[in-house]
């Protein structure tokens, strides 16, 4: 394992919580939008993260260093996906998108944003972002242990 192999784990994990954050801050941005370029309501966006090396990770005490391919490789954005979960109807007839016709006349459809799930996951992307931050200070911390413990 190299001198900075949990620095840039911890890189990939602050990169794609910082992503993370941003669609929610999305999210929580369209929360009221009615009318889309797409065509009706925002749609809530979601970010699906895989890790970088596919495969499970197991070590062999008997495999040569040369062979051996380390822990992990950090975290990866596999995708942003749309959630599908079906909107909201909010009874408003005055609404210039209210549904005109039908049985479902004066409804209007409002995004799948539920905003106190958004601060909920925003809570957690920060939380994870400050754990792979205290990780890059911990890693430099010992590294500069090391250098003074090679001074002397």
């Amino acid at each position: 394992m190299g001198l900075f192999n949990a620095i840039n784990i911890a890189a990939t994990g602050m990169t794609a919580e910082r992503l993370r954050s941003d669609v929610i801050a999305d999210n929580i941005a369209n929360a009221s939008t009615t009318r889309t370029a797409e065509g009706g309501p925002f749609r809530r966006s979601r970010v699906v993260l895989r890790p970088k090396a596919e495969q499970p990770f197991w070590r062999s005490p008997f495999l040569p260093d040369m062979m051996d391919g380390g822990p992990g490789k950090g975290v990866r954005v596999a995708e942003i996906q749309k959630d599908t979960t079906p909107n909201r109807l909010v009874y408003d007839p005055t609404h210039p998108d209210a549904i005109q016709t039908g049985p479902r006349a004066g409804y209007v459809e409002m995004p799948n944003v539920d905003v106190v799930t958004e601060m909920v996951d925003m809570i957690a992307a920060s939380r994870a972002y400050e754990a792979n931050a205290s990780i890059i200070d911990g890693s430099k911390t010992m590294f500069l242990r090391a250098l003074e413990i090679g001074s002397r």
